[in-house]
C-alpha cells in the first residue's frame, strides 16, 4: 500500500506534458466568422488536443499571409482568391483548411433602389474595396447577365461598402458580406439585397481559409488544430444559442445586434470538415483566375491546397 501510495504521489507531482504553441493571425478583428476558433479555445477544444493557440488580430487585413510567408506565424487565416494570387506570385503559401466553406461576398444593392436585377446596372456605379480580384468577380456577373463592363463604372469606396449603397455614392457595392453589410443596412432602416455572385456567374470558392508555409508547416500539429476546431463546429451547430453565448462573452464589443444577427447567418456555413480539400473546386477557381488575367499559367491543386490528415 505504501508503495501504491507513493507512486500516486510521484504522478501527482510530475509535470503535465508541454502543450505545442501555435500562433494564428486572423484575417481581421474578432467576429462571429471566428466562431469555431474562439468557441475551441473557450471550451478546451485546444488544450485536449495539446495546443497552445495564440490568436492574433492583424493591424492590417492583408498581412497574415505574409507574415505566415515569412515566418512570423504558423497559421492565417486568408481568402482562397487571394491564395491563388499570392502562390502565382512565388509566396510560399498553401491552404491547409478552410473555416468559412462558401463565398459570403455579395454584390448588394438598396432593396428599394432601382436595380431589381444585374442587368440594371448598365450605366450606372459599382463600389469595390480590393482591385483585381473584386473586379474580375464583377466582370464575370456582368457577362452572365448580358452587360459589358465597359458600361459599368468601378468606383473605389475603401471599406465603405455599406454606408456608399445606402446614401446613393454608388448603385451596388461589389465585396460586401451577406452575413454583416446586408445585417448592418437593415438595422440601420435602409434594408438591402444581395445578388449572390455564386449564382451570377462565379465559380464557387471557399470564403475563408487557413494558410500555412509548406517549407516549415507542422501538419501532425495543424491536424490537432483542425480537429479541434471541427469539435467546435460540431458544438456550434448543435447548441447555436449556448455557443453564441459563449462566443459573445469573450469581449464586450462583440454583444451587439449587428454581430448577434451576423452569427446567425454564418453558422450554416462553417466548414464541417475543415481540414478535406474540394479539388474541383479549386482547379476550377484556379482556371477562372487564370481566364480572368489574374494569374500567369495555371498550378496544380497540389500546389494550392493540402489536407493535413491525409497523409
Amino acid at each position: 500500500m505504501k508503495r501504491l501510495a507513493l507512486a500516486a504521489a510521484l504522478l501527482a507531482a510530475a509535470p503535465a506534458a508541454a502543450e505545442d504553441k501555435l500562433s494564428l493571425v486572423l484575417d481581421w478583428f474578432t467576429n462571429p466568422n471566428h466562431g469555431p476558433i474562439i468557441v475551441a479555445e473557450e471550451r478546451g477544444y485546444f488544450a485536449d488536443a495539446g495546443l497552445s493557440v495564440e490568436i492574433v488580430a492583424p493591424a492590417d487585413a492583408s498581412s497574415p499571409p505574409k507574415m505566415v510567408a515569412a515566418g512570423q506565424a504558423d497559421l492565417g487565416i486568408s481568402y482562397q482568391p487571394q491564395l491563388h494570387m499570392q502562390v502565382a506570385e512565388g509566396l510560399p503559401l498553401i491552404r491547409v483548411g478552410t473555416l468559412i466553406a462558401s463565398p459570403l461576398n455579395c454584390l448588394l444593392v438598396r432593396a428599394d433602389g432601382p436595380i431589381q436585377q444585374v442587368s440594371d446596372l448598365a450605366g450606372g456605379k459599382v463600389g469595390y474595396s480590393v482591385a483585381g480580384v473584386e473586379e474580375a468577380l464583377m466582370t464575370a456577373i456582368l457577362a452572365a447577365n448580358d452587360v459589358s463592363a465597359e458600361d459599368v463604372e468601378m468606383v473605389n469606396v475603401n471599406w465603405s461598402l455599406g454606408p456608399s449603397v445606402m446614401s446613393g455614392q454608388v448603385d451596388a457595392v461589389i465585396g460586401a458580406y451577406r452575413n454583416f453589410e446586408l445585417n448592418q443596412m437593415e438595422i440601420e432602416g435602409t434594408p438591402g439585397r444581395c445578388f449572390f455572385i455564386e449564382e451570377e456567374g462565379v465559380p464557387t470558392y471557399d470564403e475563408l481559409i487557413y494558410v500555412a508555409n509548406p517549407e516549415t508547416m507542422d501538419l501532425e500539429v495543424i491536424s490537432r488544430f483542425l480537429r479541434a476546431t471541427q469539435l467546435a463546429t460540431q458544438y456550434i451547430v448543435n447548441h447555436p444559442e449556448e455557443s453564441w453565448d459563449i462566443f459573445k462573452k469573450t469581449g464586450a464589443e462583440l454583444d451587439d445586434e449587428l454581430n448577434a444577427k451576423a452569427w446567425t447567418d454564418t453558422l450554416p456555413r462553417f466548414a464541417l470538415r475543415p481540414a478535406a480539400v474540394d479539388t474541383a473546386r479549386y482547379a476550377e477557381f484556379e482556371a477562372f483566375m487564370e481566364g480572368a488575367g489574374l494569374i500567369e499559367g495555371i498550378r496544380p491543386v497540389s500546389e494550392l491546397a493540402v489536407d493535413p490528415g491525409a497523409r
